[in-house]
């Protein structure tokens, strides 16, 4: 299985062609400096009148299917 960390900082505006279904899929940059997409609707729960923020874990299986997303527990 793969797991990806990465922090979220989206506005409400922002969210907007993700939210219409014009962007559908999600874009994001690692610590490390690879990017990786995955669908904007794992992001639908998240979504709060402040827009999208905080640490978050991908998890998908070795041939990158079945994403799940997750908030990553405060330590």
């Amino acid at each position: 299985m793969k797991r990806f960390e990465f922090r979220l900082n989206i506005s409400p505006e922002q969210y907007l062609p993700y939210y219409r279904g014009e962007v559908r899929m999600v874009v994001v940059s690692l610590p490390n400096g690879q990017s990786i997409s995955f669908p904007a609707s794992l992001l639908r729960k998240f979504l709060h009148a402040e827009g999208i923020h905080g640490d978050f874990i991908l998890s998908c299986d070795d041939q990158n299917r079945g994403a799940e997303l997750q908030r990553k527990p405060a330590e």
